[in-house]
């Protein structure tokens, strides 16, 4: 199973010019509103023809240039789910999902895919229900399973939680996760939030600008993301000037404060990134005096400022995120930070 991706598009003075290869599992587009993400997919599903380039599903040519191909969407055999699902409105959930097998003329057999498609997304009692009768978790389903029906070589989701509320969101996603084990075949998620793509994806490709700017295994990008950009992506609340100071040392001239690291530190180094998780009382490594300046209460958790001793003036105040049960309402004086924490950012 892969999706090769390699094409560009331009619209107006937006330029999508994208380049990346899926290799089986859940891959996640994870990046900012208008960073290109829904044009992509609508490029693989050729809703929209890129201006060059080409798109390869399971070795099957969709879309080439060069060689003068472009299949018709109804050819390419992909499963796309709309952020907005895109049912019709005045149809029954029956006819909504009969609709994803235009194709096929035997009723008896039509019939017994249904059957098993409802039985599947769990929509049994809600045939002749029509989309504005339903819950948001029964449209995802009921549209889900209109796409499921025709048997796509890949599911391309874009921001499918989007317009839900917390708990649904959260149920959804659970749900979610099991069809994608189920399904078997390759899934492109697109998202704009990091928690999703965490969950669900087995890779993340950063897309920035309309250019994917890394593409890694989901444990391995939220480690190590490299860059500026994919360190704030990805949800690191500090991220800040720094030097190489040594082959395993950085100096952070805002902070006054010198680190060291558990990676060598290449010469084009330019900022550094360290969770608000990662600052421990306990560590003896990288330990400086620090004062806490101001925190928010959330339902599970605190949500702590702080400054180092020799911190400038002009510098932002440094986050800490601690658990409510962890927090034993000592006063600490001084904060350490593990090396291997220390994420090092070239650009």
């Amino acid at each position: 199973m892969s999706l090769i991706v390699d094409m560009k598009k331009r619209i107006g003075d937006f330029v999508l010019d994208v380049s990346f290869q899926t290799d089986g599992g859940v891959s996640g587009l994870l990046g900012a509103s208008g960073s290109g993400k829904s044009m992509t997919l609508m490029c693989i599903a050729g809703i929209v023809t890129p201006d060059s380039g080409k798109i390869i599903l399971n070795g099957a040519t969709l879309f080439d240039s060069e060689r003068k191909i472009n299949l018709k969407p109804q050819q390419r055999r992909v499963g796309y789910l709309f952020q907005n699902y895109a049912l019709f409105p005045n149809m029954t959930v029956r006819q909504n999902i009969l609709c994803g097998l235009h194709g096929e003329t035997n009723k008896a057999k039509k019939e017994a895919l249904l059957r098993n498609m409802i039985e599947l997304m769990q929509l049994n009692g809600y045939e002749k229900q029509r989309p504005g009768q339903l819950s948001g978790g029964q449209l995802q389903r009921a549209a889900l399973g209109r796409i499921l029906i025709g048997n796509p070589e890949i599911l391309m989701l874009d921001e499918p939680f989007s317009a839900l509320d917390t708990h649904l969101r959260g149920q959804l996603q659970i749900e979610t996760q099991k069809l994608f084990k189920r399904f078997g075949k390759d899934v492109l998620f697109v998202t704009h939030s990091r928690n999703e793509a965490y969950q669900l994806c087995k890779d993340i490709a950063l897309i920035d600008s309309g250019r994917i700017i890394a593409y890694k295994n989901t444990k391995q990008l939220f480690a190590d993301p490299e860059s500026r950009y994919a360190a704030l992506l990805t949800g690191c609340k500090n991220v800040v000037d720094a030097k190489k100071a040594g082959g395993y040392e950085v100096d952070v001239p805002d902070w006054g404060v010198r680190f060291t690291t558990s990676q060598p530190v290449q010469d084009n180094l330019c900022a550094i990134g360290i969770r608000a998780h990662y600052f421990n009382a306990k560590t003896t490594q990288n330990r400086f005096p620090i004062r806490f300046t101001d925190e928010i209460e959330s339902p599970f958790e605190y949500n702590i400022q702080f400054r180092y001793e020799n911190q400038t003036r002009e510098s932002q105040d440094i986050w800490w995120r601690i658990a409510k049960e962890k927090r034993t309402g000592q006063a600490f004086s001084e904060f350490g930070v593990a090396p291997a924490n220390i994420m090092l950012l070239y650009e």
